[in-house]
């Protein structure tokens, strides 16, 4: 659990509740110690400078493009996205996920709404879905494969070999499905 800056506690809780060995990962050496990580929602320019300033962003970049499982809800969809479209002067990110992101695409936090989510890989019943100032995904390359949209197509959830993103936040709403989808990764990979 990349735990700079968030909503880390709230995923951890889950993945304990799952029996998963989480921890929060905040110096390139704890990276190490761990088969996947979460990187949660919070403020997406603000853990890239963090993640540069603690000398961590460029062990996350490896760690992804060497097969690491990563799950990025809300700002950690944008950290893992290979491009941000409105990203603020120098932001950066991890990349590794061919999308093309938008940051707060719905608005601003007065905007944020719960709305209820089919998605097929994690069952029949709907996933309800939280969105807080969530990012949309607008255009995704021939590898990445779409989980969930809004009406009108609008991507909010992708997977792409050992990643996996969502524009919502799964960890405030009981439903653990998309937590144990992603630690399935981690234990296949």
């Amino acid at each position: 659990m990349l735990a700079l800056q968030g909503d880390f506690r709230e995923h951890i809780a889950v993945l304990h509740s799952l029996g998963a060995d989480a921890r929060p990962i905040r110096r390139p050496e704890e990276l190490s110690e761990v088969a996947g990580l979460v990187i949660p929602g919070g403020e997406s320019s603000v853990m890239d400078k963090l993640s540069r300033a603690f000398g961590l962003a460029e062990p996350l970049k490896a760690a992804i493009s060497s097969g690491m499982p990563v799950y990025g809800t809300c700002a950690g969809l944008i950290m893992i996205a290979d491009r941000v479209l409105d990203a603020i002067a120098g932001q950066q990110s991890l990349g590794g996920l061919d999308i093309s992101v938008r940051r707060n695409a719905f608005g601003s936090q007065l905007d944020s709404f719960e709305t209820d989510l089919d998605i097929p890989v994690l069952g029949e019943s709907p996933v309800h879905a939280v969105f807080i100032r969530a990012p949309i995904v607008e255009q995704a390359g021939p590898g990445v494969r779409t989980l969930a949209s809004l009406g009108g197509g609008r991507v909010v959830a992708v997977e792409q070999e050992n990643l996996l993103g969502t524009s919502f936040h799964p960890e405030m709403t009981g439903d653990t499905r998309f937590h144990e989808y992603f630690l399935a990764k981690v234990r296949s990979a």
